[in-house]
């Protein structure tokens, strides 16, 4: 009666075995199926598309506030845009920014102020073309269309939109291990107007990103250095900046924006709220 017994607890056990060795190798199979991706602490003012390294299904909505210093007026601007993945490294994105002016009692001309307007509908793609677990780096490249609208006090339904933008960029971000992060994001950037009284515009940008993230955290400090090329010009914003994590899938990024000159802008700041649907940090 004995020996029945224990072989019935034998084989109990053994099924318990068998079945957790199943359960686990399912896990293993699970994770093994998903794209290597690793984390890089992405810039706040000039934003990126997706996370480097995507998968799919990731989404985002960022709600952005920001206030410009001009030298003859002040400039709001607000934007709501919504980012996925429709594929493994392959994100997407769609926004569409407003902008407000009011005066800051410096205006010397009339027509000094430009008018309100919803600035344009911006798409965007970016695909991550290596992942590099060795260099903890990751590289992407993507472009961004932005249809610029006419100023609401000019629109009319034979020139709803004024122009297109044409943006490319490529992207090289690198994790250092320690919480230290490095990113650059650079490309060309032409305005092509639709109306023949325009001029066309072409810049060059070069952001470079530093940042510390807290360990354990999605917390992080850093700085951005956005520079513009332009017809023998060049300019350059200091943006220090800080991202806190308010819940799993909620974040808020809080920057600030020092001109290396005054030629158009003093002071600004930003803040941008992130929201992740379904967002499981892992």
């Amino acid at each position: 009666m004995i020996y029945k017994k224990s072989i019935a607890i034998l084989i109990a056990i053994l099924l318990l075995c068998a079945l957790h060795t199943v359960n686990a190798q399912e896990k293993v199979e699970e994770q093994a199926e998903k794209p290597l991706k690793i984390e890089h602490a992405e810039p706040l003012f000039i934003d990126l598309i997706r996370d480097l390294g995507a998968r799919k299904g990731e989404s985002e909505w960022n709600v952005g506030l920001g206030m410009f210093d001009r030298l003859n007026y002040d400039k709001y601007e607000a934007l709501v845009e919504y980012e996925w993945a429709v594929m493994d490294r392959l994100g997407l994105e769609i926004e569409v920014p407003v902008s407000i002016y009011t005066s800051n009692g410096l205006e010397n001309t009339n027509g000094m102020r430009p008018s309100n307007r919803v600035e344009s509908i911006k798409t965007a793609f970016q695909w991550t073309f290596l992942v590099s677990e060795k260099m903890n780096t990751s590289v992407a490249f993507g472009g961004i269309n932005e249809l610029v609208f006419t100023p609401l006090d000019s629109i009319s339904t034979s020139s709803i939109f004024e122009g297109d933008v044409v943006n490319p960029f490529l992207i090289t971000a690198t994790n250092w291990r320690n919480g230290f992060h490095s990113l650059i994001y650079t490309g060309p950037k032409w305005f092509v107007p639709f109306n023949s009284e325009l001029d066309r515009d072409f810049e060059y940008e070069i952001n470079t990103n530093f940042h510390y993230m807290i360990p354990n955290t999605r917390n992080f400090i850093g700085v951005e250095f956005n520079k513009t090329l332009a017809k023998n010009d060049f300019d350059m914003t200091i943006r220090p900046q800080m991202r806190v994590s308010i819940s799993n899938n909620l974040l808020v990024g809080i920057v600030g924006g020092i001109p290396i000159d005054r030629e158009r802008e003093r002071l600004s700041s930003f803040i941008r709220l992130i929201y992740e649907p379904g967002h499981k940090h892992r």
